[in-house]
């Protein structure tokens, strides 16, 4: 994989900035190291809130997969919905809702990406951003350990880090 993969020109439209969050998400999964138990059934990415991302993944999910497993996409309306998933996406409209989420999820292996300005010091492990019209995202590392997850040091260079 080449860097350009994970940075790439901010277009205008929802719709096609969401398709280039779904190939960010997609290609997170081959930077993080998930514990061997996660490497079983299928690959879930939660999203929580109202996110036109839903879309983008579904259709990448009909036709890709998680190294061996396939994934799904499961929709959360509220933190009380949420269920085990390695992804959980929180968008925009639930922002306010982040510290639950995190609290709800601290005993699983969970990466938590959002896309609020500060949301990856205050818990998010993945935080997306646009620098110079270019989408980019944020990395804290020491938040996706706190999960039990390992980052590729390839991802790291990648992002610009967070702590």
């Amino acid at each position: 994989m080449l860097a350009n993969d994970l940075v790439a020109q901010v277009p205008d439209g929802n719709a096609a900035n969401s398709k280039i969050k779904a190939i960010f998400l997609y290609n997170f999964t081959k930077y993080i190291e998930w514990p061997a138990s996660y490497k079983q059934g299928e690959f879930v990415i939660g999203i929580l809130g109202s996110s036109p991302l839903v879309t983008e993944l579904e259709k990448m999910a009909l036709k890709s997969k998680v190294g061996t497993q396939s994934f799904v996409i499961k929709k959360f309306k509220d933190v009380s919905d949420i269920t085990s998933c390695h992804m959980l996406y929180i968008s925009n409209s639930k922002t306010g809702s982040m510290e639950a989420a995190i609290n709800k999820l601290k005993k699983t292996s969970t990466l938590v990406i959002s896309e609020c300005g500060g949301c990856a010091k205050k818990g998010s492990a993945i935080n997306f951003v646009s620098v110079d019209n270019k989408q980019r995202f944020e990395l804290n590392k020491t938040n996706a350990g706190k999960f039990g997850l390992q980052v590729s040091s390839n991802l790291a260079t990648l992002a610009i880090m967070v702590d």
